[in-house]
């Protein structure tokens, strides 16, 4: 009686864990919200989102979405094109890069978040790529140097070649840790762009974006090797671009989507998207 009491046990684990394993994640979406700025990345703390247009940032309220403040570079100035952002410590990061010029130039730009000044920054130079999202996680930050298959580089070449976008983890003062490379299978997603938006989410996986398909993609660190592990993707209602964690509020993630022409034409404009992230039995 015991032992067919433990192969029963055994059983009903092994169906618990398929069942697990067979779980898939989806998004729901519980706002929009139309803003102006939110052309290329999204960043959000307790109070406010954080729209990023190449040289703008608009900040909003998360309630009414109505703008309360806003920073906008000059024409022709050392802010070229600003990418994804996050916030840590009452201080926006944001992803910079020189896009797209050659070489490739890529530096975190900071500013302050109640005052939306701009307080310094933290270059690169021209190693690894264009600087795409930046996060902070686990006492480390983690970054994406994107390159890409469009024919920007010299005599008109791809712009880096898309396989070397790598992501690196460096220490708190940005001492270069250790990075790795993308799947071929998201590689493919991306066409002749590359990853432009990636946070770490609250279930400690890291959650990447395209620069125009309208899904995410769930991954891991690998055990071994140097190659990203896909666990998942995830259909998302936005355009590529940036997304952004809501640290806040567990399982919330923001993200945009970016106008298209025509829409522009109708009187659109670039949209920021608010989802829940939901699990499926």
């Amino acid at each position: 009686m015991r032992n067919r009491s433990v192969v029963a046990l055994a059983v009903l684990l092994l169906v618990g864990a398929a069942s697990a394993a067979q779980a898939k994640s989806a998004f729901q979406q519980i706002a929009e919200f139309a803003v102006p700025e939110a052309n290329q990345g999204i960043g959000v703390d307790d109070k406010y989102f954080y729209a990023v247009d190449n040289q703008a940032i608009g900040k909003y309220d998360k309630k009414t979405g109505r703008r309360v403040a806003k920073w906008e570079g000059p024409k022709g100035g050392p802010i070229v094109h600003l990418d994804s952002a996050m916030l840590l410590d009452g201080k926006i990061y944001c992803a910079h890069s020189n896009w797209n010029e050659w070489p490739m130039t890529s530096s975190v730009e900071i500013w302050d978040a109640e005052t939306m000044q701009h307080l310094g920054n933290h270059s690169f130079g021209i190693n690894w790529g264009s600087l795409t999202w930046v996060d902070f996680y686990n006492g480390h930050w983690w970054a994406t140097f994107a390159n890409y298959d469009v024919p920007y580089g010299p005599n008109k070449t791809p712009y880096g070649y898309k396989a070397a976008t790598q992501m690196v983890k460096f220490s708190a003062d940005f001492k270069y840790v250790e990075s790795w490379v993308l799947p071929k299978a998201i590689l493919d997603k991306f066409e002749s762009m590359s990853n432009s938006g990636g946070s770490w989410g609250p279930d400690g996986y890291l959650y990447l974006s395209g620069h125009d398909p309208a899904e995410v993609y769930k991954m891991r660190l690998p055990k071994a090797g140097s190659v990203l592990e896909l666990v998942e993707v995830i259909p998302m209602n936005i355009r590529g671009q940036g997304i952004a964690w809501d640290r806040s509020e567990r399982g919330v993630i923001y993200g945009i989507v970016r106008a298209t022409s025509a829409e522009k034409a109708a009187g659109g404009t670039h949209k920021v998207t608010v989802f829940r992230l939901v699990t499926a039995p």
